[in-house]
């Protein structure tokens, strides 16, 4: 659904260019489902530069390779898109700015960066079994070793919260919550929790549905109070006017905390829940979905672009769409919440101008709450979060859509922010290597990583560590690379380190400890 609201957002911008009313119903998106995203990317880059750099990027007689070596310019995308704008006197690589728009230039740096960093748009390397590392991976910190703590999980999963006893709670987007035990088995589904629906189908190879479970955390006092809460989004039909018009089902995200006792989710209460005018039928791919605790025991939770058209929606406070909350861990609304006072705001609203958000992690030294969020063709982004703050989606992105067409706010979508009043990222991943979730590391197992940011990406299948400095990323460091998809990073009881890793071929759960006592 993301891909198709972009697509829908291009033959907006077609279809008013030519004073055209735009009606989604009369788009045959079975045949544009089957249109390869990527021919248009690659068919502008064949008409310009093949010719001198090779189709595949490796280089002919006129022109240097582009993969496989060091630019002499500089490998940014912002590096190259400068060098094919002003190309570089003294050689044959002319200056494209007179010729080419400068979408187009944008567009062709994009390709190239991606290929370079050998990721496509909607490139999975997941379809293959992962191979973990045989020994200890060597990094410039510590020496590691990749133990699997579980396997044979659903192709999907989202989120997983360690137990005080060793198990761990897992959350697989289309079936619901279980336990991983001790020894690597996993429990049935647990029951009477919200329902996770698996009815879902494509779009452009990505995987659509409603009505899916998403994070799942423990209550700080967990093991006074056996609190567990899910982040789900909640599913009906018939419930509200886009449903009955429609004729088909709707969701929103939904905040529920609950117990275990024996084999059956119990207590559950809701925390927070949207007005029911607001749910969607947009796919819950980019609903965000992510919890955190802070250590005062509120509950932040995000929402992602579930709104029509990945636009609407995420400036208007009214709606919950593209958003980060903040409520009470019993579900009231903080009474310094940003937006309490503002007529018509969503009380819950702690920061807004999100797209769709992958990570959420609060840092209990120095009390920040830090978020990942994806761009679309670029533009991917850490920020840190400050009450109130708007963080610019869509007026501010370094990314394009799908397409590769700019993302354009024209001004009759009453859609406005000055630049003064937007927030920027501590780090922008442009090209995108859809960056997911992300935790502080806090760990006595790594000394030398505390305080260091451990996240993981799906689309470049990389695991990072960033080193924070007043507020800045210094450093980054790949841990583990083109593994698999890491959906999601956490701390066991003891502080160590487990990933989820997502995989068509069987998804799993690891352990990174010490390749040797000391190390």
């Amino acid at each position: 659904m993301i891909l198709r609201s972009l697509l829908v957002i291009t033959l907006i911008f077609a279809g008013t260019a030519h004073g055209q009313a735009f009606d989604p119903a009369n788009v045959d998106w079975d045949k544009l489902s089957k249109i390869p995203m990527t021919d248009g990317f690659i068919r502008q880059y064949n008409t310009n530069c093949a010719a001198c750099h090779g189709e595949d990027l490796r280089g002919m007689t006129l022109g240097p390779p582009l993969v496989g070596v060091d630019l002499k310019y500089g490998d940014s995308a912002e590096e190259i898109a400068a060098v094919i704008r002003n190309g570089v006197p003294g050689t044959e690589m002319p200056a494209w700015k007179d010729t080419l728009r400068p979408d187009k230039i944008w567009n062709m740096a994009l390709y190239v960066a991606e290929q370079r960093q050998g990721t496509t748009i909607l490139d999975k390397n997941d379809k293959i079994e992962i191979a973990l590392p045989a020994g200890p991976v060597e990094t410039e910190r510590h020496d590691f070793v990749v133990t699997k703590i579980a396997e044979g999980l659903d192709a999907m999963p989202f989120g997983i919260a360690p137990l005080p006893d060793g198990r761990i709670l897992l959350t697989e987007r289309m079936r619901g919550l279980r336990i991983v035990n001790t020894d690597g088995s996993l429990s049935d589904y647990i029951k009477d929790t919200p329902p996770a629906y698996d009815d879902s189908g494509s779009f452009l190879g990505q995987v659509q549905g409603l009505g899916w479970m998403l994070d799942v955390e423990l209550h700080p006092d967990y093991a006074e109070n056996g609190w567990i809460y899910l982040h789900h989004t909640d599913r009906c039909s018939g419930c509200n006017d886009l449903s009955r018009r429609a004729d088909g089902p709707v969701s929103m995200n939904r905040i529920v905390r609950g117990r275990i006792k024996d084999g059956r989710w119990a207590d559950q209460q809701i925390i927070w829940q949207a007005d029911v005018e607001s749910y969607t039928n947009t796919s819950d791919l980019a609903a965000g979905g992510r919890l955190a605790f802070d250590d005062e025991n509120f509950v932040y939770f995000t929402t992602g672009i579930k709104d029509s058209l990945d636009i609407f929606g995420i400036q208007d406070k009214s709606l919950p769409h593209g958003k980060v909350h903040r409520v009470h861990d019993d579900g009231r609304i903080p009474a310094d919440n940003p937006f309490v006072d503002v007529e018509g705001a969503l009380p819950s609203i702690y920061t807004l101008g999100h797209r769709s958000v992958q990570g959420l992690t609060f840092n209990a030294a120095n009390g920040e709450l830090w978020e990942t969020e994806m761009g679309p063709r670029g533009g991917d982004e850490l920020n840190r979060l400050r009450k109130g703050a708007n963080y610019g989606w869509p007026v501010f992105t370094n990314g394009v859509n799908y397409t590769g067409m700019p993302i354009k706010i024209r001004p009759s979508m009453g859609i406005a922010l000055d630049e003064a009043d937007a927030t920027f990222p501590v780090v922008d991943w442009t090209p995108a290597v859809a960056i997911s979730n992300l935790l502080f590391y806090s760990g006595d197992e790594f000394p030398q990583w505390r305080g260091n940011i451990i996240a993981g990406t799906l689309r470049a299948t990389d695991l990072l560590r960033m080193e924070v400095t007043d507020g800045e990323v210094t450093h980054t460091e790949v841990l583990l690379e083109n593994l698999a998809r890491f959906r999601d990073v956490a701390h066991g009881p003891g502080g160590e380190l487990y990933l989820l890793l997502e995989n068509k071929a069987g998804s799993m759960i690891v352990r990174i400890a010490p390749a040797t006592t000391g190390t």
